[in-house]
């Protein structure tokens, strides 16, 4: 049983029910009553001795059209039985002739829908990996660490809100992106790679809408991932980028990454995702830290804080001013910046370090440690407050 071909034809067999006229909840119940048939009737030999025939053709030579066959009768088979037996029985009068499925790829309409502006992002997010990236619900709930009847309900709730939702509007591709984003982030737990899931629908994306973005946000993810065996030592414990063996990042996803950037920055449509690439890529081609490129980095912060004007930006940019111009500079771009902004205290309490002010630093990095979002984030700082104080004089 070929599962990653049906996780690939999933979203696209979804997308056509939903283009002939079935509501979102009815399209997505049919799509997996015929993955359960595709599972149950098709080989797990390919070979064509093997080939199984029945009444609705031969799975192997036209898998996708297989399962829309399927798909769409079950929901027929649904609708019949539905009080709207009327209505119903116009969409059986619509049932297409028998032939090969059209080779429109409705998936990015999926990913559209999926990110609908009614929905919210959480929400959001389970459907475009139930939907889209054709995760389980139990898949979906190991990952965000919640139970299994908690994440259907969620799921439940946003194939409701989009019920009613026509697929004959422009998509918004940066609610798109936004929520390919929020996946990314969640990185990994339980037994699904939510950052390499967000790698492989945004390549799906990518390949489906021309947009520098849509690749912008590809290298982003890229570049980031690269550097993901680096990011921790052997006992769990965190490693700042500065610290990181260079020498475990992934220079292949690298390479592709800048390239990727590269041919999006070329067509001149700046946008966030791009700036934060090319901030990523300068790390990324660093042959030591003593090496990056800090102005270059504080210049493309200024670009990112023209295209968003956002406070974490900003914070970020404090830093990168702090490497550049000295722990001074950075420490005055940092008082601009609200007391309360979230990790503000850790980068104080960093550039105080810099800057020889041990004492500070050391309690910066202590209340910082309190104010972590994260176990891992907290120890790290635990042990930065520590290291410190290790050394004050007595």
């Amino acid at each position: 049983m070929n599962e990653a071909l049906l996780r690939s034809l999933t979203p696209s067999v979804l997308a056509i029910l939903v283009r002939r006229g079935a509501d979102f909840a009815a399209a997505e119940d049919a799509v997996q009553e015929a993955l359960v048939e595709a599972v149950r009737v098709w080989p797990a030999d390919p070979s064509p001795s093997s080939r199984l025939r029945s009444n609705r053709g031969d799975p192997l030579r036209d898998p996708k059209g297989w399962l829309v066959t399927v798909a769409w009768r079950k929901f027929l088979d649904q609708a019949r039985s539905d009080a709207a037996r009327r209505r119903r029985e116009e969409l059986v009068d619509e049932e297409p002739p028998p032939g090969p499925t059209p080779s429109v790829d409705d998936t990015l309409q999926l990913y559209f829908l999926c990110a609908h502006p009614s929905l919210t992002p959480s929400s959001a997010v389970a459907l475009t990996l139930r939907a889209v990236g054709g995760l389980t619900t139990r898949q979906i709930a190991q990952a965000y660490l919640v139970p299994e009847a908690t994440m259907a309900q969620r799921i439940s709730r946003a194939k409701r809100t989009v019920a009613g939702v026509r697929l004959d509007q422009p998509g918004d591709v940066a609610t798109v992106l936004r929520v390919l984003y929020l996946v990314f982030n969640e990185g990994y737990s339980g037994d699904v790679d939510l950052a390499a899931e967000a790698i492989r629908l945004t390549r799906q994306l990518a390949a489906q809408v021309d947009h520098p973005e849509v690749a912008g946000l590809l290298a982003l993810m890229l570049l980031h991932h690269a550097r993901r065996a680096a990011r921790t030592a052997p006992d769990g414990s965190l490693v700042p980028l500065a610290e990181q063996d260079r020498g475990r990042w992934d220079t292949k996803a690298i390479a592709e990454g800048i390239a990727i950037l590269q041919a999006a920055l070329a067509r001149d449509r700046l946008g966030e995702f791009q700036a934060q690439a090319a901030i990523a890529a300068l790390h990324a081609d660093a042959p030591t830290a003593e090496e990056t490129d800090w102005v270059q980095i504080v210049e493309w912060y200024d670009e990112l804080t023209r295209l968003t004007d956002s406070p974490v930006v900003r914070l970020n940019r404090a830093v990168a001013v702090g490497e550049a111009d000295g722990p001074r500079a950075g420490l005055a771009a940092l008082a601009e910046l609200d007391a309360a902004l979230p990790r503000r205290t850790a980068v104080a309490a960093y550039l105080h370090e810099r800057a020889g002010d041990l004492a500070t630093a050391a309690r910066l990095y202590a209340e910082a440690a309190h104010q972590a979002p994260n176990l891992a984030e907290r120890n790290h700082l635990t042990r930065q407050a520590a290291r410190l104080n290790a050394h004050r004089p007595r």
